[in-house]
């Protein structure tokens, strides 16, 4: 008997076919479900997803925005103010599972194809808005770009400049990337019990919300404090005095805390005592670990200033690289403290998450932190031009032959940025 090579495992989101109506960063939320080898067709207007233009760096006419959260997708242009415009976007939603909204809430409803009237051609749909504050409270119809979500969940601090001038100051924007991984998980979710029960959902997220719920632990701990303290305390090691919330309260940390190396810095994490035991032998000075053994865990040694001097002294002795492998031979948490720029360089990153070409994709981008063992993952194609696709799919998934789509340029339903008929591309050349 022969024995045949195991054949590779389809995408794991393999026959998942999503239509995406989007503008701006939204559009991210479909952007991992692709990585994963769902059939994404995003539905534009004749104008396009004015992203391709919007923020920086603009790579040879083409935003980065862009060219990352909608790599892998296809275009397809409908005009959605005409009524021929309408009725091919419900064949397509006919045969989709989910439908995303990534605008203000309430822009297909507005166009007569929202989820009530999309049920009435595919019963089992999942269809997800994802917005700036939501389709409900008060806020809902402010108009909103992505840092909005962050300043509202209390995540930016505002700069002040010498001359009085507040900034943005740095930081990770959340909510516009929190938002989109909670969406897909909706989706994701809703899917399954579609499948399972032909039930299809509404689901409503909104960035904002994803800011707030990322950011759970300051927010509840505020909360919590306004208990009286025989009710809330801090922690064991801090003689249960409370500390600010979240990363704030490590400021005075010590056996927890940021030191400059000989060429960099490095982030020490040695709050367990047996850690702690781990270092102080590793280094030749066991009189630490005798004079300050602290507790069990959770231990940052707060406020001691005697031993945070020597400690700084120590870490200036070496290398951030030597550090490291120190680390990783002594058993002692040790991480690198890189910079967005120096960790595309760093070795953990290369091994794991090499980056996808720019002669590829446009522009060098990450590709999906997701790991299936064993397999590989759909490699995503280059984000879309406007309306690149819509012949192909029109006809690959619908069965339009040239008169349906002759008849549909007539009556403006792929507006004018649409493809021109096959003939017609070739005289061009």
């Amino acid at each position: 008997m022969t024995a045949h090579p195991q054949q590779a495992p389809a995408p794991p989101l393999a026959g998942v076919r999503i239509i995406e109506c989007s503008m701006l960063g939204p559009a991210a939320v479909t952007s991992a479900l692709v990585d994963l080898g769902a059939e994404v067709v995003k539905v534009e207007p004749p104008q396009g997803d004015y992203g391709r233009r919007m923020t920086w760096p603009i790579v040879e006419g083409t935003s980065l925005l862009h060219l990352h959260v909608n790599r892998g997708k296809r275009s397809v242009v409908l005009d959605l103010r005409t009524p021929e415009g309408i009725a091919v976007f419900k064949e397509l939603v006919a045969g989709a599972d989910v439908v995303v909204e990534a605008m203000r809430p309430g822009g297909l409803e507005r166009r007569g194809v929202g989820y009530r009237r999309l049920l009435e051609v595919n019963p089992r749909l999942v269809f997800c808005t994802i917005s700036g504050y939501g389709a409900t409270g008060p806020y809902r119809d402010l108009p909103s770009h992505g840092i909005a979500y962050d300043t509202w969940a209390g995540i930016v601090t505002p700069g002040v400049t010498e001359d009085g001038h507040t900034y943005i100051s740095e930081h990770t924007s959340i909510g516009i990337n929190a938002g989109p991984l909670y969406g897909a998980l909706g989706i994701l979710a809703a899917l399954l019990r579609a499948r399972e029960t032909g039930v299809g959902a509404e689901i409503d997220i909104a960035q904002s919300d994803s800011a707030a719920a990322v950011d759970w632990l300051r927010s509840e701990t505020y909360k919590a404090y306004e208990r009286p303290e025989s009710e809330v305390t801090g922690n064991a090691a801090d003689g249960y005095q409370r500390r600010a919330p979240g990363i704030a309260g490590m400021k005075e940390g010590v056996r927890y805390q940021i030191y400059r190396t000989k060429d960099g810095f490095v982030l020490f994490m040695a709050s367990e005592r047996s850690l702690w035991r781990n270092f102080c032998t590793a280094v030749g000075r066991p009189d630490f670990f005798e004079r300050w053994p602290g507790s069990q865990y959770g231990d940052h040694a707060r406020g001691n200033t005697e031993l945070r001097e020597e400690l700084r002294d120590i870490f200036a002795g070496r290398t951030s690289a030597e550090w490291i492998d120190f680390g990783e031979r002594e058993n002692v948490p040790i991480a690198p403290v890189n910079t967005p720029r120096t960790l595309l360089d760093d070795p953990q990153l290369k091994a794991r998450m090499p980056l996808l070409p720019k002669e590829e994709l446009g522009a060098d981008q990450l590709p999906t932190p997701l790991r299936f063992v064993g397999e590989e993952l759909p490699h995503p194609a280059r984000a879309p031009e406007v309306g690149q696709h819509t012949e192909a799919v029109l006809r690959e998934l619908l069965g339009y032959d040239d008169a349906r789509l002759a008849e549909l340029r007539s009556a403006g339903a792929l507006g004018a940025s649409g493809p021109a008929p096959a003939e017609e591309r070739e005289r061009a050349k």
